[in-house]
């Protein structure tokens, strides 16, 4: 353990004071359910939602909130955190029990969270200012890329529908299939004066 966070510890160039901090963000529930990174992934995750909403305020200091909030959305995200961890190949520092030994290493869900945990022990450990650059070093790319984020097509829809009729599309669920714990859901779109549409 000690060597695996020191390897981590030279590829963010970061010296823990605190290794036990370190550590922990590294231990995975499934390895460990009582003292495991789960609190420092929640710590992270704010950190982080924090960090790049300063740095977007500044960034377009005269764009609406609800594009800000868009961008916000595309950057702090799971699939966004996992692709940062996969730079960092935080999935060979992560310990897992054996439940998840079957289970591929690279899993989003496992790397993402890591990533977060691995930013809440540096806020912890260093501060505010040392997260903040360790975080803005590595979404720099992304960041550089934000003012390109294209607004999905529902929302498109919705503005669309507010802007020119006052009021949101009506959706409506006419089928539900496929197993209780993963429903498929068809569903029917609407707005004034158009044709109703359906999708899964």
């Amino acid at each position: 353990m000690i060597e695996l966070s020191s390897k981590l510890e030279q590829k963010i160039n970061i010296k823990f004071k605190d290794q036990d901090l370190l550590k922990k963000s590294l231990i995975h529930k499934s390895h460990d359910n009582t003292n495991n990174n789960e609190k420092l992934e929640f710590l992270g995750d704010r950190v982080l939602g924090l960090v790049i909403s300063d740095k977007l305020l500044k960034m377009y200091p005269d764009e609406k909130e609800g594009i800000i909030d868009k961008r916000l959305a595309t950057l702090v995200n799971k699939k966004t955190c996992a692709k940062i961890g996969k730079i960092l190949n935080i999935k060979n520092f992560i310990l897992l029990g054996d439940s998840y030994k079957g289970i591929d290493r690279s899993d989003d869900k496992i790397i993402s969270d890591g990533l977060e945990a691995v930013i809440g022990a540096i806020f912890l450990d260093q501060g505010l200012n040392v997260v903040e650059k360790f975080i803005l070093t590595f979404w720099h790319s992304l960041l550089a890329k934000s003012d390109l984020t294209l607004i999905d097509s529902k929302t498109k829809l919705q503005e669309y529908s507010l802007k020119k009729y006052k009021k949101l599309p009506t959706y409506k669920v006419y089928k539900q299939s496929g197993p209780q714990h993963n429903p498929i859901f068809k569903v029917e779109v609407s707005i004034t004066d158009s044709k109703k549409f359906s999708a899964s």
